[in-house]
């Protein structure tokens, strides 16, 4: 019997707002760990829409006057993880898997040609908690993936994913065979820095016409399993 193909195509997701919503209990928990990390109220919290958590975590620090040493950082990340594993209940009840994401993944997850990873500004630990919450985990391989707790910049953790997956599956996904789905310009921002390809979905705060003016050639209103033609091409 022959071995089977290899996989031709790298999928990576975005989490929040490609896959599921949190519907606040994000805030909520980011309320409650930046006061166990800190002993300070979190006033301000730093724009987070298509960012690292590094760099959510470290303006966040400054912009409520606290100084974002490494060891700052680190308790507000062991900070973040017990939260989102204390809150896992109210984020089940609260939050969901955007329409079509569950479906999406399944299927994908049925075709040969593709391998499907994450790569998102949270946390490896956040990112894990929040997919099996979901369901979704099943369907992606956490370890050919990359995290905001991996690299400050988005567009080096395409970088990072690519060579996770060829350290995991001994395929090497090249640019041409790497492609990133997303929900905000920061997102098509990295895929084009990083030279992959790049497709947008609309399902988060940034409309079609935002996320074709961000560089995004495919643009798409929500997840459906008959997307995956475009995924695999």
């Amino acid at each position: 019997m022959s071995a089977p193909e290899p996989p031709r195509t790298l999928v990576l997701w975005d989490v929040d707002h490609t896959l599921i919503e949190t519907r606040g209990v994000g805030r909520a928990v980011y309320d409650r760990a930046f006061r166990v990390a800190t002993g300070k109220p979190l006033a301000r919290l730093a724009a987070i829409a298509g960012r690292t958590e590094l760099g959510i975590m470290t303006e966040s620090l400054r912009i409520n006057g606290v100084d974002p040493t490494s060891e700052a950082v680190e308790r507000l990340t062991a900070a973040l993880v017990a939260g989102y594993n204390e809150m896992a209940d109210e984020l089940a009840t609260t939050g969901r898997a955007l329409p079509g994401a569950r479906q999406t993944l399944a299927a994908l997850a049925t075709d040969p040609r593709a391998h499907q990873g994450v790569l998102t500004g949270n946390l490896r630990e956040v990112a894990r908690i929040k997919l099996e919450v979901f369901g979704l985990a099943r369907y992606l391989d956490l370890e050919t993936s990359a995290f905001g707790d991996d690299d400050a910049s988005r567009p080096r953790l395409v970088q990072i994913a690519q060579r996770r997956a060829f350290e995991r599956l001994g395929v090497p996904f090249d640019n041409s065979r790497t492609v990133l789905i997303g929900d905000t310009p920061h997102d098509i921002q990295a895929a084009l820095t990083a030279g992959v390809r790049a497709i947008a979905v609309a399902t988060g705060k940034s409309t079609e016409d935002e996320l074709r003016a961000a560089g995004a050639v495919e643009v798409v209103p929500a997840l459906t399993p008959d997307m995956i033609e475009r995924l695999v091409a």
